[in-house]
């Protein structure tokens, strides 16, 4: 296949300057760049990072905050043959010199105030408010002329969460990602005439493509906050500014729990989006009490695909809000036991996936590239079942299933119940070691004001099994979670493993 009929990511953008150059595609602070503008400013950077020594399929890091200059640096990187490496701005020390390091970084692209949290004599641009940096270089920056990029070339090294082990680097090809692109855009209704505030940081898959690029394909007019910052947000959709928001369910249970959410005008917020990590059902249920009119979409997947592989359209969640979904466009599926053989419908098993949008494997790690490939599909990780419609339920993780003496329990069905007490605003199930139970069923919770221990237990063994009741509470001030949302339970588990009876919950104020 030659480069001119190549699916690539910045060919999304390309097509759109020409479809429609006037339109605004971005706005970021006072900033607004048109379709044309955007286009002629990646084409600017692009030949910048060239100019600055790079080669192609060299990997250039990027530590940024959400901003302009960060979407322009990623667009510059797959029209000048980069591969781009997205890094959570929060990592310091080991973990960020880690990816840094692994991936092969000849170049970070880095915002000043993050730049300093880098290995000592680390290849350095800034990215923007410093006097030599991508922005101000576009100025006196020809656009770039040279080989366009390939759809089988990598453009991105997205590097997993580490919720069980240190990151790996998926590896990311144009085709696969476009191929993600048409399948949310078909599957999540996305439209030229949608309003769209891009609020989760721009490093994370889902926030960059599911939404910000698959909108910049359609052509749409998007808004780029810093951060999901509640009174812009709300502020904006009140204004007329924005009718599509995507979140995890962390920032959905912070809007709904403001003391204003039930008397801001929200009328005009169209389309909710939710996903990164599992919605409390009875949270979900709150939101859609509040918003009836509004349209939810539960978005599922993982980065190595890219990484939405699942969607749970708005007239698909009565009776089912506990569900996923079903596969969307470019996406196989299968539940499958440990041999590989597919489980019945009804009975738990591993999802698979089989798909263009999947990496092409774990930067410079071939032994877990082959375990995850084994059989020719992608091992997921996550325990669910499949109904006989096709709609799949995720149970958990496969790491996350807490064997207690013997029998298997599903943590998130624990939390579920935890969650319909209207004291428990955040609730994080475990298994701890137990020389009784080989793994003690644990909740970590974040309360809501005064409640106990007790008035938890009894509140689950109303609605659960006794097995299933947790063997003791932890309350704490808040649960650690990644960049995405996502709960850490990796650190849960380690940081109580030697949790005894001086350890049990107390009232907590």
């Amino acid at each position: 296949m030659t480069a001119g009929r190549s699916a690539t990511v910045d060919g999304t953008l390309r097509r759109s300057a020409r479809r429609t150059p006037e339109r605004v595609a971005i706005e970021y602070g006072d900033r607004a760049w048109t379709y044309a503008e955007l286009d002629d400013a990646v084409s600017r950077a692009a030949r910048a990072l060239r100019e600055a020594g790079l080669e192609r399929g060299d990997r250039v890091g990027a530590l940024g905050h959400n901003s302009d200059a960060y979407l322009i640096a990623f667009l510059a990187c797959a029209r000048a043959g980069l591969v781009h490496v997205p890094v959570n701005q929060n990592l310091t020390g080991d973990d960020l010199a880690y990816i840094v390091g692994q991936s092969g970084c000849a170049l970070v692209l880095a915002d000043p105030d993050l730049a300093g949290h880098l290995p000592a004599g680390t290849p350095l641009l800034a990215l923007r408010d410093a006097g030599d940096c991508l922005l101000t270089r576009l100025a006196a920056t020809e656009p770039y002329d040279g080989e366009e990029p390939r759809g089988e070339d990598l453009v991105q090294l997205l590097y997993t969460s580490g919720t069980t082990a240190l990151p790996k680097g998926a590896m990311m090809t144009h085709r696969a990602l476009v191929h993600e692109y048409l399948s949310a855009i078909t599957a999540l209704d996305l439209s030229a005439g949608d309003l769209p505030v891009h609020a989760l940081p721009l490093y994370h898959s889902a926030q960059t493509h599911v939404f910000l690029m698959p909108y910049l394909a359609v052509g749409a007019r998007n808004v780029i906050l810093d951060a999901p910052d509640g009174d812009r947000i709300l502020d904006l959709v009140e204004q007329g500014r924005a009718d599509s928001l995507f979140a995890p369910p962390t920032v959905w249970i912070s809007l709904a729990g403001r003391p204003d959410f039930a008397t801001r005008d929200l009328s005009g917020l169209r389309k909710a989006y939710y996903g990164a990590s599992i919605m409390p059902v009875p949270v979900l249920e709150r939101l859609r009490e509040r918003l009836p009119g509004l349209a939810f979409y539960n978005c599922f997947g993982q980065s190595e695909i890219g990484p939405l592989a699942m969607v749970l359209g708005p007239q698909e969640h009565k009776g089912r809000m506990d569900s996923c979904g079903r596969p969307v466009l470019f996406v196989e599926a299968r539940v499958v036991d440990e041999a590989g053989d597919d489980v019945p419908d009804g009975e738990r098993g591993e999802i698979v996936y089989r798909s263009p949008q999947l990496c092409e494997g774990y930067w410079d790690r071939p032994e877990e590239t082959a375990e995850a490939f084994r059989g020719g599909w992608f091992r997921s990780g996550d325990l669910a079942v499949r109904d006989a419609e096709g709609y799949f339920t995720i149970v958990d993780r496969v790491k996350d299933v807490i064997n207690s003496g013997g029998v298997l329990i599903a943590s998130r069905q624990v939390e579920d119940a935890l969650y319909t007490h209207d004291r428990v605003a955040e609730a994080a199930v475990v298994g701890l070691p137990d020389e009784r139970w080989i793994e003690a069923v644990t909740a970590v919770v974040v309360a809501r004001g005064e409640v106990s221990e007790g008035e938890l237990l009894a509140h689950v063994r109303e609605r659960l099994a006794g097995f299933k009741v947790p063997k003791r509470v932890l309350f704490v001030g808040e649960l650690p979670r990644n960049a995405s949302g996502k709960i850490l339970k990796r650190e849960l588990r380690e940081r109580y493993a030697a949790a005894g009876d001086d350890s049990r919950g107390s009232p907590r104020p």
